[in-house]
């Protein structure tokens, strides 16, 4: 599925610049709880404002990290793609393709390493943007479940605006491939609850682990690419941003991300809160379930957006095993099912602040592989997390 905007940012007039580097627009985008606080010259406003600057953002923790990346010349990826040849593409995006690439060690002595790299389309100043956003946010981030970035290259030459990100390369595609490719085989109950497992621990690292809040703003089964053994890790960091600072409830800004998983409070006001991945969390955990993406044109009207289908079959109704996917042959736990449908269920709760955090997300679903595991049988699969009041 393509990217869409509902807004269109105000794009102003500026060189395009080699290195990663970015102007700060977080301060004109934090929103603070004190309605007061938005007046301009108030007292309040002038302390949320230094309030917001007194936080260390992304790129001041990237000038820190900046150098466990390493720069490569186009030249370099050139030849490490055989140009960028076609038969090494191996994704294409809305912004970009995806080539399977070999390159050398720095010095060019030893063994090639296997590598994915992302060459940005040359769309301008968005594509900059996001190529910067990408190249910050994952030099500063460092998880199991996120998907490691090894250097970048940033050229602006006779041929153009060049701009290339060099990732560690997934050998199993993506969650999507997996879950909706009829040519691949299909992936195990269990497979699955380790892979969204893990998926929630990224999400969760960023929200909670780290000493800025990064909403990740475009989580969807395509971004959830699968290493050799089928371990989970977050990609494409392009529309990531960085969370509220204290004293601020949410994030104002462009509607961006993908039709389907976005959640309707972000499409509606353009307030942007971790909750809204929390949403998006909700959607590929019945798109684990059933099989089915999100939204699928090819289907019965009925049955095309399936956050609508699968109303008709709640949770703890007798044909709540209708939505199940048929791949699976009945070879899944009925108990940790119903618990995923019940969890599903609250990370779509329509009011953003009775969704759980990642970090209760993850003890759920760790429960639910316990069931799975167990094969505790469905009326005995344990209480489900609920909104406090």
């Amino acid at each position: 599925m393509k990217c869409f905007y509902y807004f269109r940012e105000r794009s102003r007039s500026q060189q395009q610049k080699s290195a990663p580097v970015l102007r700060d627009e977080q301060k004109s985008d934090l929103s603070a709880t004190d309605s007061s606080s938005t007046k301009r010259g108030s007292k309040s406003s002038s302390s949320a404002v230094s309030e917001a600057t007194s936080h260390r953002s992304i790129p001041s923790l990237y000038e820190e990290k900046a150098h466990n990346l390493r720069v490569f010349s186009f030249s370099e990826l050139r030849n490490a793609t055989n140009d960028f040849s076609r038969l090494l593409k191996i994704g294409e995006g809305g912004f970009g393709s995806v080539y399977k690439g070999f390159v050398k060690p720095v010095g060019g002595q030893g063994d090639r390493t296997v590598v994915a790299i992302k060459k940005l389309n040359a769309s301008g100043l968005q594509g900059h943007k996001q190529w910067v956003a990408e190249v910050q946010f994952l030099g500063v981030v460092e998880h199991p479940n996120l998907v490691k970035l090894m250097g970048y290259c940033g050229v602006d030459g006779e041929r153009g605006i060049q701009r290339l990100l060099v990732y560690e390369y997934m050998p199993n595609k993506s969650l999507d491939d997996h879950l909706f490719n009829r040519a691949l085989p299909v992936l195990p109950w269990n497979t699955r609850l380790q892979i969204v497992l893990g998926a929630a621990q990224g999400l969760e690292y960023l929200h909670e682990g780290l000493e800025v809040q990064v909403i990740y703003r475009d989580f969807k089964a395509s971004n959830v690419l699968l290493d050799g053994d089928f371990k989970p890790k977050l990609s494409d960091f392009g529309l990531a941003r960085e969370g509220p600072t204290d004293g601020h409830t949410h994030v104002s800004t462009a509607v961006v991300g993908t039709y389907g998983y976005a959640a309707p409070d972000y499409i509606e006001t353009g307030h942007l809160t971790t909750k809204s991945d929390v949403w998006s969390f909700g959607v590929v955990l019945y798109e684990i379930l059933t099989g089915r993406r999100s939204l699928d044109r090819n289907r019965p009207r009925s049955e095309q957006k399936l956050l609508d289908w699968v109303k008709q079959y709640p949770a703890n109704n007798k044909k709540f095993f209708m939505i199940m996917d048929p791949r699976l042959q009945n070879q899944y736990s009925q108990g940790a099912a119903r618990r995923i449908a019940k969890l599903a269920d609250v990370c779509l709760s329509k009011v953003s602040k009775d969704r759980p955090k990642m970090s209760e997300v993850v003890e759920d679903l760790r429960q639910a592989i316990q069931d799975s595991e167990s094969g505790k049988p469905q009326d005995t699969a344990g209480s489900i997390w609920v909104p406090r009041k």
